[in-house]
C-alpha cells in the first residue's frame, strides 16, 4: 500500500508513506544543539517528600520537570511574537499547517569581516525567481555535527537583509533554516532580516523556523511539508516539520 495526499497540485501527490522529519531532537547530556548561550536542556525527577518521579530511582512511574528555552535548544517555530512588544502567540498565527515546499541548498558568502551570509545574488540564481509559498534552507557544507553543534559565540551563518526581502519578493510565507537565526549573532539588536521577513501584514500569517536539520539524501526541489507546532502561547514553540515526496500524478489516456 503506498498512501497518497491530494494537495490541490494539478500533477502531483504526496507520497505520505516516506516523511522525512527535519526536527533535531531534544535531549539531556552535553551533545545536544546549543546557542545564544542558553542553558543546556535538562531534565529531572520530581521530588516530593518520599515521591521520586523516576522508576529507576524506586518511584512508580518517571515524572520529569525539564529546563528548556526554546530559541536556544532545539527546532522550533517563531511568529512576528519574537520580535514585537505584545510577544503573539505563534500558535494563533499558524492557521494551516500543510504547505508545497522548495527545498534549496545554499554556500554562504564569506564577507571581507569574515561573516558567513547567505545572499541575495546567491539565492536569486538558485531559485530563479520559482519558489513554493514555503521554503526551507540546507547551508552546505552539511555535516551531522549540526545536530550538536554548540553554536554560542560562533558568529554562525545568516541571512542578508536584502536576500531576505529577496525571499520575500517570492511570496514565501512560511521559511525554515538550519541556522541559530536569521539574523547576526551579534548585530546590537538590528535584526534586519527578521523585520524585512515580517514587513507589513506578513506579521499575522508568516513564520520562521530555525534549526533544523535536512539530511544529505533529500535531494533539492518541491516536497510537501507538515509544520507540526507544540500547543503553547508563546512567541515560538517546539516544532516538528516533516517532508513528504511528491510524485506525479498519473493522467489516464
Amino acid at each position: 500500500m503506498n498512501p497518497i495526499f491530494d494537495f490541490g497540485h494539478p500533477r502531483f501527490v504526496a507520497d505520505m508513506s516516506r516523511g522525512y522529519d527535519l526536527s533535531i531532537a531534544v535531549h539531556s547530556g552535553p551533545d545536544q544543539v546549543n546557542c545564544f548561550y542558553a542553558p543546556l536542556f535538562a531534565d529531572e525527577p520530581v521530588r516530593m517528600g518520599t515521591f521520586v518521579g523516576s522508576v529507576y530511582e524506586g518511584g512508580p512511574v518517571n515524572f520529569y520537570n525539564m529546563r528548556y528555552n526554546v530559541h536556544g535548544n532545539g527546532t522550533h517555530t517563531e511568529g512576528v511574537g519574537h520580535i514585537s512588544v505584545e510577544r503573539n502567540s505563534v500558535n494563533k498565527i499558524l492557521k494551516r499547517f500543510w504547505f508545497p515546499v522548495t527545498v534549496c541548498s545554499v554556500y554562504p558568502t564569506l564577507r571581507e569581516n569574515g561573516d558567513r551570509v547567505i545572499e541575495e545574488l546567491t539565492l536569486s540564481q538558485l531559485i530563479n525567481g520559482e519558489c513554493s509559498e514555503s521554503l526551507a534552507l540546507r547551508t552546505l557544507p552539511n555535516p551531522d555535527s549540526k545536530k550538536s553543534r554548540k553554536y554560542s559565540g560562533q558568529n554562525p551563518v545568516y541571512i542578508s537583509e536584502e536576500a531576505m526581502k529577496y525571499i520575500v519578493s517570492l511570496g514565501v510565507q512560511h521559511l525554515l533554516v538550519d541556522l541559530p537565526s536569521v539574523d547576526r549573532e551579534e548585530d546590537g539588536g538590528k535584526l534586519l532580516a527578521h523585520r524585512a521577513f515580517w514587513s507589513g501584514e506578513r506579521k499575522n500569517d508568516c513564520t520562521i523556523t530555525e534549526l533544523i536539520y535536512i539530511d544529505n539524501q533529500i535531494a533539492d526541489g518541491n516536497y510537501l511539508l507538515f509544520l507540526q507546532l507544540a500547543p503553547m502561547e508563546l512567541d515560538a514553540v517546539p516544532s516538528r516539520p516533516v517532508l513528504y515526496p511528491l510524485i506525479e500524478r498519473k493522467v489516464p489516456g
